[in-house]
Parts: C-alpha cells; structure tokens; sequence
C-alpha cells in the first residue's frame, strides 16, 4: 500500500521514521511518500520536502515566512491529491496537517489517520470540530488523552503507547549504565530562541556546583556550536551533540526546558527542575485563567496528573532555578520525584507505538478494500 506521511520538525521525523519501519514490516510492499527529515529518509521512499522548510514557530517568525508556508500547503495539497496515496498520515504539527486534513477530506476520498493527536487538551481546544470532521482515526501516545477525547468529546481514539518509553527503553537494553556519575544535564530546549531566553540561566545557576559537578548542555540537532557558545563564555560546562540520551542515563541531575525532554529526563530516572522562562510572565497568568485548560506544562507532571516535578515560569529565576535543584541533588525531596517518576512510567505502559499505530492503520485500511 501507499502512505504519505507529514511531518513539521524533528521529533516528527523520529516518531515517524519508527512508524514507516513498522508499518514495512507488515506490509511488505509499503511505498512512502513524505514531507518529513533524514531520519525518514533513510528508512526509503520518496521526501518532497524537508521539515525545516515548514518548520516556522512563533507569531513573527511565520509571518515572514507566510508566502513560503502557504506555497508549501498548496503544493502538498497537489501532490497527495496527484500519487492518491491508500491512506495520509499525520504526524502532530496541527497548524499546517490540520489543513492538509482539511482539504484531503474535502476533495478525495483518501483515509486521514493522526499519528500523535494535536494537544487541543492544553490550547485550541475548538479544533475538536475539525478533528470530527477531517479525521478518520487518532492516535494517542498520552493516556490522559482518552478520557479528554472519549469522555468530554464523544470522539473515539486509540491510546498506542509511547514511542518515547519506546526509545529509550531500547536505548537502555543496547546501551545499560551501571551507576550515575557526578553530571548535572542542562536541556535548554531545541529552538533558538528557547536555547538563548533559558541557557544563560541555567549556567548560573550550577555555578557554585562546577566543582562538585561536571556540568553538560545538550547540544539540540540543527543548532550550531557556535550559537551556544556565546553563553558559555566564562562557563566550566562542556556541550555534546547527539548523545542526549547517553547523557541522561549518566547524569545526576538535570534542568530541562518543558518539552518532551521532561519526560525522556524522567523516564532515565534523573530528578529535574523545569525552566523556561516566559518573557512576560503576567500574560502567562492571564492565558492560564482564560485560555490554558491545564495546570502544568511538563509532561511529567500531566501524565501523573499532579506536580511530580518544579516547574519555573512565572517564578523563573536564577535563585529560584539554584534552590530548587538543591533539593533534589540529595534529600527525601530526590527520593519523592524518583518515586512519582514510577507512577509515570506505569501510566505509560510498556506498549511499543509504533507497532500498535501501525497494525491499526493496516487492519483499517484492509477493512476498508
């Protein structure tokens, strides 16, 4: 069978890049198409367009490049409508796949299938309508998500597992660390802008434990050296790129900017303090009242429905950032997150994503001929 997939940055290509695996070994003729990455790449098939030509964030950033994303939309359209794929997959990345969905159910008779369901739960909530109407089936790889889907909007999903716990579950069985050593992780996040508004922090923060501790920043794919080393200067860290992951499964601790390292830092069981810093922290206050439907950020702390982990926004401060990474360099307050971190990992499951979304999508689409 044929399968498009689309994707908008790299943990997209990642998780995606399993998928076409999986499916493949189902399906023995499965032709790819794709707007996704290298990783994506190597698994074989046909890349019309890299995600870093779509992978515009923030209000000004795509205003800039608006004619450059409404090209690539309109050109996608086309070339999912030209091949006529057996079914379109969507990987997150809900501002351009959404009307991608859109249009493809509109004006084909083409199965759209979600792989990673939109976060509507946290923002966008009104997406719900589009996702009735545009999408065949969702995949989940957050439990929480079923009840919010099921329960609040009568939509079916299918909770596959987590291809994080995935990943690093088959990190730990090739790579296994016997013990951690004195390194403290700092994962400033993947953008530039993040990487500059939370690294400069972080450094000062474990100033006064460049002695004790060897200090590590997480360099993220697609980030020059240069670009972190301008906040360096005057730093004891070291920066590695490419070995996040072999990283954590030696560090001691770690301070993370939310995402989805908050939960790879929890699932190699190394206590965390979440920063990120928010420009202005008033305007967070009022999103949380009026707009933001969730009480947390990390992913950590949404999985176990309750603050396993500090999270520093409104209160992002250097003082803040040392104080609370003392308390679980040592200390019951350790002992605590690396207790609710089982709670985590439980409520995942040990369900290969992958694996599960792959079979749906074939099982559905044999159902379908």
């Amino acid at each position: 069978m044929k399968y498009y997939l689309i994707v908008g940055e790299a943990s997209g290509d990642l998780h995606a890049s399993h998928l076409m695996r999986a499916l493949k070994d189902i399906d023995a003729e499965a032709e790819f198409r794709f707007f996704g990455g290298d990783l994506m790449t190597a698994v074989g098939g046909t890349r019309v367009r890299h995600y870093k030509e779509l992978a515009y964030m923030g209000f000004i950033p795509v205003l800039m490049h608006l004619r450059t994303i409404l090209r690539n939309m309109k050109m996608c359209k086309q070339d999912v409508v030209d091949w006529h794929p057996d079914c379109l997959i969507l990987v997150d990345y809900p501002g351009f796949n959404l009307k991608i969905a859109e249009f493809v159910k509109s004006h084909t008779n083409i199965p759209v299938y979600y792989y990673i369901s939109p976060k509507i739960w946290a923002w966008k909530e009104y997406r719900i309508k589009n996702i009735k109407r545009d999408v065949d089936q969702l995949f989940s790889i957050l439990p929480f998500e079923v009840d919010f889907f099921e329960k609040k909007h009568h939509y079916p999903i299918h909770y596959v597992g987590n291809p994080t716990a995935d990943e690093v579950r088959a990190f730990l069985q090739s790579s296994p660390v016997a013990n951690k050593e004195p390194i403290i992780a700092l994962l400033a996040g993947s953008r530039k802008q993040e990487i500059k508004d939370n690294l400069p922090a972080m450094l000062q923060a474990v100033k006064p434990y460049e002695n004790n501790y060897q200090i590590v920043v997480a360099g993220a794919p697609g980030i020059e050296p240069s670009y972190y080393q301008q906040f360096m200067q005057g730093s004891q860290a070291d920066i590695v790129f490419g070995q996040t992951y072999a990283l954590l499964a030696k560090s001691h601790a770690a301070l993370v900017t939310s995402g989805t390292a908050t939960l790879e830092t929890c699932l190699f069981g190394v206590p965390q303090v979440v920063c990120y810093k928010i420009p202005l922290p008033a305007v967070l206050g009022f999103l949380r009242r009026h707009f933001l439907k969730v009480k947390y950020v990390s992913l950590v702390n949404l999985v176990a429905g309750r603050e396993v982990v500090k999270e520093l926004l409104e209160d992002f401060s250097v003082a803040n950032i040392r104080s609370e990474l003392q308390k679980i360099l040592s200390g019951p307050d350790r002992d605590r997150m690396l207790q609710g971190y089982q709670e985590v990992k439980q409520a995942l499951g040990d369900e290969k994503a992958p694996d599960n979304a792959a079979r749906l999508i074939v099982d559905t689409l044999n159902i379908k001929d």
